[in-house]
Formats: structure tokens, C-alpha cells, sequence
């Protein structure tokens, strides 16, 4: 029998970023005994690294800014393959939970009305993104986590979810093991929030640090639950290309909000030759580049470099392809042109300081080097709109774990809000679900206890088998070379073969040591996950046979509205990992919405 401890909640929350801290906290309020459980250590959550604002239509610098608005730009930007209702709740509620985080304790920067201030970001008709310099996401996780300490939630740190528990169709518990340790545990209850994030491991340059391995999608799959938009992968435009160390690192999409402009390596800044011939590209007679700019769809005036984020990470791309990029392999994001040193340390103190310890450059005298980073996964687990809940019962999902939202490309900014939103949404809803089971909670089952055991006890059976390390570093080269920002089915076929050969060779996996802290075997453990939900994103891209968003077909360049615009694709997969996808009709906007989104203005 495995040696384990034991323990029993309401609510089991697992992810401790903005979405699971917001929706631990709603459950907590809702009477729920509610945990939390994270891989690393509270505080360290990739909410951190949404360092520009949080998007909600708050009308402070622009009153005309609405929800109604705030609506109408997120379908757009997920070129309206997102889940109509989820856009709509986004927008409505944003506002109220910016300001809860305010009068929780969180610091806001002010208007000279002293009202809380709101940057511009690409796709947003309106300055609208309420910020703390450029460290909005660790205020947020700042409060958060104050607040979650101070109502005695219980957080159960550097501990990983190998397995959802069920009892029949139900969620029951889950199985997680301490990483110092190596010791298992067991949580008994009838609601799961999966908060776990993304899924950015499994590419060779990526914003995403090491926990980032797709947990919450492969639980949700081996479950019984489905996904949604997982061919849509966001490759930020800029993250740090030099040194290697911190290849992939973000830099801030308010660098350009702030006024940095794009140039390739002849000093052209180029973006203005990538603007969509939908946009209206307007240069002045004026050689000054401050006065060149593109309107959009809703006749606004805006830089180039503020283009959806999709646009700017393909023109970055080709830029390089065609041997115009910078000496690491990148292109040059200058704002030390177009600033003052001073307005720069005052509104980008983070960039300042990690360009200066990390690569030795002054930000405020010379360009940065940038180039496209795997930073967001649009795809997730398909949630009810209204509870954030799964097809199975008593799991929840939100944050970037969830679906839906963002449709095929997320705009900057959405993710703060939407985490916040939908975290307190799941955490409710999973509380009052469970407050009405009374007695007939479900039961775990000890054989399942003992199988999970032994999977996550298997790599030490073996020896002289496959390294993880090796194979890992395979997964992320043909991830990277074959599923990235410009695909073809070819490639994708060869990545499934692949990624099939390296999940035959995880089949022999050995770990070398024991139990206690031993990242080999944690890595292992990671390694499956990584490959099933690599699966899932090649799949679903081979499936949708069009370009949108953040899903590019070389061999399909042109967007499909009368087909594919109307069609969803589907993941599911079985515990042992065979995974299948199949179309599903698009929610369709009542329409009053729908009339929303042809409105030019």
C-alpha cells in the first residue's frame, strides 16, 4: 500500500496565480474549506509577468469607453472565433474587479485627476489598461496573496498534481506528491479549479519558465474533459533574444504603448510594410516617424507597432527570414530614440533594470533586442461561459488553463482581467456546488490511489533507460521548427511522428537518485503531460485548415469566415493519451451583440 497523507476540502484549488488565488478566495468567501496547491512557491506565478495593465473599460482617460466597446475589441481580436458569452461577462465585470483589487490594497498609478490610469495597448480602440508602471501583474499577485493569507486559506507550496481522482463520473480527489520530498498526498474532494496556466515548456524559446509543463490541460483530458482553440499558440512579438540565458524573457508590450518603435537591421522601422489591407495605412507629409500611423476598423489613429499581436509577431518573423534581423537572430525594439531617459525609468522601471543586469544594456541610450517568444496558449479546457465549469463534473477551469475566451489571439491586457473574472466566477460556482452535496460526497477508490502511486514511481524501476532531459529538449526542437508561428501540414505530420517516437521512448524512462528533491524525476513526470498536449496543439492545427490569429497555414495563408469561421475544433483524449479531434459549431451572439460587431465606430 502506498504511504500517504491525507486530507479532505470543499474547494481544491491547483495553480496559484491570479486565477486560482481570485478563485480560492471567492470560494473561501462562499463558506467553502477551500486549499491551494502550486508546483512553486506562492507568489512565483507567471501573472508576474503581465507587466503592462489590466484591460477594463473604465472610461478614465476616455469616457467613451464602455463594455460595449471592450466587447466589440476582444472578438475582433480573436477574430471572432471567441465564446461570445465570455467576451460579454469579460467586459462587464472587468471594471468592478480592478477596483476590488483596489480596495483590497493594491497601488494603482493615477490620473492628475487621481483617478487610476489606463495605457494604451494593441487592439484596444482605448487607452484602457489600468497599471502599476510596468509591474501591474506582481501588484496583483501581491494583493492577492495578502489577501489570501490573511482569510487563513490553506496553501500547500512546491507540491505537483500527477492525477484527478474520480468516483464514476465525478471528480472525488487528487493525487499529488511534495517536491522536496517525494512523499504523496491525497486530497478528498467533490470540486477541482484547475488554475495551472499554460502550456510554453514544450517550445525551445519561450517566455514561460519551468513549471509551465500543460498540467492542467492533460488532467483536464485524461478526466473526461474537452479542449477548445488549441491551435491557437501566441508568440508574443518581444521577448529578449541575447544573452542565451535569458532567450525568450518578455519585454513588456508597453514599451510600445509608451512609443518604442520596431527597425530591422538597416534602421527601417518596417512595421508600416506589414499593415493588414483591411487597415488604412496614413503617413504624413512630415519625414518625422512620430507622425506615421494606421487607422483601424473603428477609425483610430495608432502606431504600426500597436497592430494586434499576431500581425507584429509574423513581421518580426519574416523580417528575420529574409535577413534583415539583428546580429543574435532578432530585430531592434528602440525606444531610447523617442523618449527622454528620465520619462523611461519613470514608466518602464522593469525594463530599464532587466535589460541592464541581464544583458548590459542601457535601454534608455540603445536599442533592445527582440524577436517572437511562445508566451499563451489561447486553447484550454471548454468551460461553461456563466461557472467556469467542465463537461465533467466538478471541474472547473480558469485563467489561461480555460478556453474560449480569447477566441484565435488574445489582446494585451485581456489576460489580467480575464483571470480575475472567470477566477471568481469558477470559485463560486465550485462552492456552491459543493454546498449542496450534503452528505453524498464522492468517494475515492484506494486501488486508484495505488495506481497513481505506481505510475509516478515507475521511472525509479528501471535501469539505463531514456533520459528525460534528452527527450525533452527533442520535443521542445520539433515544437519550435514544426508547430510554430508559420506552419505547414507536412511539418505537422512530421512533428505527430515525432512526438509518437518520443512518447514510445518515455515508455523506458529511468531516474537515476531517490525521491527526495530530484528534478529528473520530476521532469519525467512533466514529460507526459508536455507530449499529450504538444499532440493536442498539432492535431488541432492540422485539423483547421485556414490562417487566423495566432494559427498560421503557410499551405492555407487566407482566413476562412464562411467555414471555418463558424467551426470550433475539439480535443479529447482517453487516460492512456490517444487523442482525437473533431469540429463543433461556433456559439452563435444573440443579436444585440452580434449588431456590436459591425459597427464601424
Amino acid at each position: 500500500m502506498a504511504d500517504y497523507e491525507k486530507h479532505a476540502y470543499d474547494v481544491v484549488v491547483i495553480g496559484a496565480g491570479g486565477s486560482g488565488l481570485r478563485a480560492a478566495i471567492a470560494a473561501h468567501e462562499a463558506g467553502a474549506r477551500t486549499a491551494v496547491i502550486c508546483k512553486s512557491l506562492l507568489g512565483k506565478a507567471h501573472t508576474v509577468m503581465a507587466e503592462g495593465g489590466i484591460a477594463a473599460a473604465m472610461g478614465n482617460l476616455y469616457p467613451d469607453d464602455n463594455w460595449q466597446v471592450h466587447f466589440r475589441d476582444t472578438m475582433r481580436g480573436g477574430k471572432l472565433l471567441n465564446h461570445w458569452r465570455m467576451a460579454e461577462l469579460h467586459a462587464k465585470e472587468a471594471p468592478e474587479r480592478v477596483w476590488e483589487l483596489e480596495q483590497w490594497g493594491a497601488l494603482f498609478d493615477r490620473t492628475p485627476d487621481g483617478l487610476i490610469s489606463q495605457r494604451d495597448f494593441g487592439g484596444h480602440r482605448y487607452a484602457r489598461l489600468a497599471h502599476v508602471g510596468d509591474r501591474t501583474g506582481l501588484e496583483m499577485i501581491r494583493t492577492l496573496q495578502q489577501r489570501t493569507v490573511s482569510l487563513g486559506i490553506d496553501v500547500y507550496m512546491e507540491c505537483t498534481v500527477t492525477d484527478l481522482l474520480k468516483d464514476g463520473d465525478r471528480v472525488a480527489g487528487v493525487f499529488a506528491y511534495w517536491r522536496e520530498s517525494g512523499r504523496f498526498i491525497v486530497f478528498e474532494t467533490p470540486t477541482v479549479i484547475l488554475a495551472t496556466g499554460g502550456i510554453g515548456k514544450s517550445w525551445k524559446v519561450t517566455s514561460n519558465s519551468w513549471e509551465y509543463t500543460g498540467d492542467g490541460h492533460a488532467l483536464a483530458l485524461r478526466a473526461g474533459a474537452t479542449l477548445v482553440n488549441m491551435e491557437f499558440v501566441q508568440f508574443h512579438p518581444t521577448g529578449m533574444v541575447w544573452p542565451p540565458s535569458v532567450r525568450g524573457l518578455l519585454v513588456t508590450e508597453s514599451v510600445r504603448g509608451d512609443g518604442g518603435v520596431l527597425r530591422n537591421s538597416q534602421g527601417r522601422r518596417f512595421m508600416y510594410d506589414y499593415i493588414p489591407d483591411f487597415f488604412k495605412a496614413e503617413t504624413s507629409d512630415s519625414e518625422a516617424e512620430g507622425d506615421r500611423w494606421y487607422t483601424d476598423k473603428v477609425n483610430n489613429r495608432r502606431p504600426a507597432e500597436l497592430l494586434p499581436r499576431d500581425e507584429v509577431a509574423r513581421a518580426i518573423n519574416n523580417e528575420i527570414k529574409e535577413g534583415r534581423g539583428s546580429p543574435h537572430g532578432g530585430v531592434f525594439l528602440d525606444i531610447a530614440s523617442r523618449r527622454s531617459p528620465e520619462y523611461i525609468k519613470k514608466r518602464l522601471p522593469s525594463m530599464y533594470h532587466q535589460f541592464m543586469e541581464l544583458a548590459e544594456v542601457d535601454i534608455t541610450k540603445e536599442p533592445m533586442e527582440i524577436g517572437p517568444t511562445c508566451h499563451y496558449v489561447m486553447g484550454g479546457v471548454e468551460v461553461d461561459p456563466d461557472s467556469a465549469a467542465s463537461i465533467v463534473t466538478g471541474l472547473y477551469a480558469a485563467g489561461e488553463v480555460a478556453g474560449g475566451m480569447h477566441g484565435s489571439n488574445r489582446l494585451g491586457g485581456n489576460s489580467l482581467s480575464d483571470l480575475l473574472v472567470f477566477g471568481r466566477r469558477a470559485g463560486m460556482h465550485a462552492a456552491e456546488f459543493a454546498s449542496g452535496l450534503s452528505s453524498a460526497r464522492p468517494q475515492i477508490a484506494a486501488a486508484d490511489v495505488e495506481a497513481a502511486a505506481a505510475a509516478a514511481l515507475e521511472p525509479f524501476e528501471r535501469e539505463g533507460g531514456e533520459n528525460a532531459y534528452s527527450i525533452h529538449q527533442s520535443l521542445q526542437q520539433v515544437m519550435q521548427d514544426l508547430v510554430g508561428i508559420i506552419r505547414r501540414e507536412p511539418e505537422m505530420q512530421e512533428a505527430l511522428a515525432t512526438i509518437n517516437d518520443l512518447r514510445a521512448k518515455t515508455a523506458h524512462l529511468s531516474v537515476e537518485g531517490h525521491r527526495q528533491y530530484n528534478p529528473g524525476w520530476h521532469l519525467a513526470l512533466d514529460l507526459r503531460n508536455m507530449l499529450l498536449v504538444s499532440e493536442s496543439v498539432a492535431r488541432a492545427a492540422l485539423e483547421r485548415k485556414e490562417s487566423r490569429g495566432g494559427h498560421t497555414r503557410d499551405d492555407y495563408p487566407m482566413t476562412d469566415n464562411d467555414y471555418w469561421g463558424k467551426r470550433n475544433v475539439i480535443v479529447e483524449a482517453d487516460r492512456d493519451d490517444h487523442v482525437r479531434v473533431r469540429q463543433q459549431p461556433l456559439p452563435v451572439p444573440p443579436p444585440e451583440l452580434a449588431a456590436l460587431l459591425e459597427e464601424q465606430h
